[in-house]
Parts: C-alpha cells; structure tokens; sequence
C-alpha cells in the first residue's frame, strides 16, 4: 500500500508555469509505474504523464514538449513540471502508483490557468 499527497497547484496566468509534488508514503523505488492524471470540470479523467522505475517517460499529446515529469527516489517524491500553461490545462491533477494489480491515487490538487 502506499498513499499520494499532491501540492503545488494554484493560480497561475497563461504562459506560466507551476510544479507539482506528489510525496507517497513509501519508498518509490520499486513502484513500477507512477503518474499524473487531471479531471476538467464536466470531463472525463484524462491521462497526463507516467514514469516507470527504470525512469522510461510517457506524454499525452496535450502537454507533449511543456511538461516533464520526474521522481525523487531518496525523497519519494513524483514531479510535474508544467510551462507555458493554457487556460485548457485547468483541471484538478491527481498522482497515481500502480503496485503488482492495484492503483493507488492522491486527493488531488487544483490547477486553475486564467487566460
């Protein structure tokens, strides 16, 4: 088991940026799989990014080229990296951990980009 604390979202205008921290309660070093996922209001959950053990990254085309994600092993600690934020980025950003047949979510942290 493990759980999720997500933080650092706010406020931000168009063309900012922010960082999101998902700090589990863990070691995340042998977590296979961990990721970032937002849910827009009146939409369905949509994948953002993942990152595997070994450090292998996956982008949705959405925010291919604009954010990075990354993981703090010593911390266990996933990033989220977000620059030249839009307005379609808004959203509340949850972490995920898939662990053997289970997955595992934070409580989500809010994204709001005014344009």
């Amino acid at each position: 088991q493990v759980q999720l604390v997500e933080s650092g979202g706010g406020l931000v205008q168009a063309g900012g940026s922010l960082r999101l921290s998902c700090a589990a309660s863990r070691n995340i070093f042998s977590i296979n799989v961990m990721g970032w996922y937002r849910q827009a209001p009146g939409k369905q959950r949509e994948w953002v990014a993942t990152i595997t053990s070994g450090g292998s990254t996956n982008y949705a085309d959405s925010v291919k080229g604009r954010f990075t994600i990354s993981r703090d092993n010593a911390k266990n600690t996933v990033y989220l990296q977000m620059n030249s934020l839009k307005p379609d980025d808004t959203a509340v950003y949850s972490c995920n951990a898939q662990i053997t047949l289970r997955e595992y979510w934070g409580q989500g942290t809010q994204v709001t980009v005014s344009s």
